[in-house]
């Protein structure tokens, strides 16, 4: 039997409700979009392009009532790809729309800049002192699925290491 406790939420919600308004006022663009870009691009375009910023469109007049007018995605391209994303851009238009559920974007610029895909940095894990690996095969005992034994092994073996403060009075 599974159950959540009270007051518990995922991390990720939590991490999109800080940065969601940030990127809103900053970028006029959502976390939501962000983490859909690959599949909304497709195969062809996810490798290249990352949206930047969407320009909504100024109201001429502050009383007036007109309701939603789509905005401008400014997405960035590598090379000589921005030449065949300028010739999808229609179907990547539907695509974007079809994801927001509304005619959110009515056109789209692109920007011809590198696109990088951040690597994840992964920390050396030094061996663990004996009585710290002790107390992780301890707290492993019962786990039947190799792969959480795993995973949690790794987990644990980057909570329990030593801090600076103990790394440096030992020299190392």
């Amino acid at each position: 039997m599974s159950y959540k406790r009270r007051g518990e939420r995922p991390i990720s919600d939590i991490a999109n409700g800080i940065m969601d308004p940030v990127l809103a006022r900053r970028a006029g663009i959502s976390t939501a979009l962000l983490g859909s870009w690959d599949e909304i691009a497709g195969a062809e375009f996810a490798d290249c392009t990352r949206p930047e910023k969407i320009v909504w469109p100024r109201r001429d007049d502050p009383g007036q009532m007109g309701g939603h007018r789509p905005g401008q995605l400014i997405v960035a391209c590598e090379g000589a790809r921005a030449l065949f994303l300028t010739h999808a851009q229609d179907e990547l238009i539907d695509r974007i729309n079809g994801f927001f559920g509304y005619p959110a974007i009515r056109q789209i610029r692109i920007v011809q800049k590198p696109v990088s895909r951040a690597l994840p940095l992964r920390r050396v894990v030094r061996p663990l002192p004996k009585a710290a690996e002790k107390r992780l095969e301890d707290m492993m005992e019962g786990i039947e699925s190799e792969a959480l034994r795993a995973a949690i092994t790794r987990l644990g073996k980057a909570v329990l290491q030593p801090g600076r403060a103990a790394r440096k009075k030992t020299g190392e």
